[in-house]
């Protein structure tokens, strides 16, 4: 479709061409972050608010391409008056978070904050927007979920995989490249169902990232911060979750065989795994599950050998392979594919933490020395 491949070109070029001059303001301006902090990779001042193009990429490429009526008179399966009623609160949960993520670059936001803010968005796009997970298609047992299940659940999801997204944005290129993975994937499903308001929504956010990693792929010129990160996460939640709740009967041939909650958690497996593992070791050594330290994946990658270029790398790579392997499961034996997919997707996950780094060798080798 001719919108997809318009949204997609729009965020593209409006990001590589405005991004320089966004640079030049963020040094005048002194929006930068400054090295310093031993969790810090960086050397060198670079500015954060990189999330300003990624936002007005993926806003302008949907809302310029946005599909009229007639596409649904030619065929398309969306509903346009649907498909406006969620465009609205969509827009509206993004300036929210765009203008926390922002504020939360320059100035600093209180946890505690924007955890009230989040409540707020998850209540816009569960409870008004009606962008909810209904039906688990088996997964689990489960399947239609009661109303109020369905309500709490959603709202949980949400701030899952914003704060999942967020957490992941610690090395040149990775939080960009893992959302532009996820909206690829999104925007091919997504036109295998004809929902063409979905698939542009991807192919925008697809678009703005592909510019933004031009300037943020190592060695980085400039950060997403958190207003990049928290409108990658809204907008993931809302593919992801749309995924989930599209009617099986209306699904073509080419991808009705896959188990589409099993998709979306393979989608989001790096995030998912990563943040979950983190939260729970701060958790077990009676920390804040939102305090800062280095041990995330990618941190493990670096303290193996590899540089930064080659960690992210191979984190797409590993994200790519999931979600392939979540195409070729069974969507008639959803928690069989569920537990291929993600058995397979935290043994690599948890498996790079049994080799031992150069410095892990030296100390057991001193070790082995002073017993000896």
């Amino acid at each position: 479709m001719k919108e997809i491949a318009l949204g997609f070109l729009t965020a593209l070029f409006l990001v590589i061409i405005a991004m320089p001059s966004l640079i030049k303001v963020a040094k005048l301006k002194h929006l930068v972050d400054e090295p310093g902090d031993k969790r810090k990779l960086h050397r060198r001042s670079v500015p954060t608010i990189g999330g300003i193009l990624i936002f007005a990429g993926t806003i302008l490429g949907f809302s310029l391409w946005f599909p009229s009526s007639s596409a649904y008179e030619l065929g398309m399966v969306y509903d346009p008056l649907r498909a406006l009623h969620e465009f609205k609160f969509l827009v509206a949960s993004m300036f929210i978070l765009f203008f926390l993520g922002l504020k939360d670059d320059i100035i600093g936001v209180s946890p505690s904050k924007k955890l009230m803010v989040h409540m707020v968005v998850g209540a816009i796009l569960v409870f008004m927007a009606d962008i909810r997970i209904r039906d688990f298609c088996g997964l689990f047992g489960i399947n239609d979920m009661p109303d109020y299940i369905s309500y709490l659940f959603s709202v949980f999801v949400y701030i899952v995989i914003v704060n999942a997204i967020n957490l992941i944005d610690g090395v040149d290129g990775l939080a960009g490249g893992i959302g532009l993975i996820a909206s690829f994937t999104f925007a091919y499903w997504f036109y295998q169902t004809m929902d063409l308001p979905l698939a542009l929504l991807a192919a925008g956010l697809g678009g703005a990232l592909l510019g933004f990693l031009v300037f943020n792929f190592n060695p980085a010129r400039i950060f997403m911060g958190d207003s990049g990160s928290l409108t990658i996460g809204v907008v993931i939640y809302v593919l992801a979750t749309q995924m989930i709740d599209f009617p099986v009967d209306r699904l073509p041939a080419e991808i009705r065989g896959v188990s589409k909650p099993v998709l979306a958690m393979a989608i989001l497996a790096y995030p998912l795994i990563d943040t979950i593992r983190v939260f729970f070791i701060r958790t077990i050594q009676g920390r804040s599950p939102f305090s800062a330290d280095k041990n995330h994946i990618h941190h493990r990658l670096l303290s193996l050998g590899l540089n930064h270029r080659q960690t992210v790398l191979c984190l797409y790579g590993y994200t790519a392979f999931i979600i392939v392997l979540a195409f070729l499961m069974p969507a008639n034996r959803p928690n069989i594919s569920f537990l291929i997919v993600g058995g397979v997707a935290l043994a690599l996950a948890q498996g790079i933490f049994f080799i031992p780094t150069k410095e892990e060798k030296k100390m057991k080798a001193k070790i082995g020395e002073q017993a000896a």
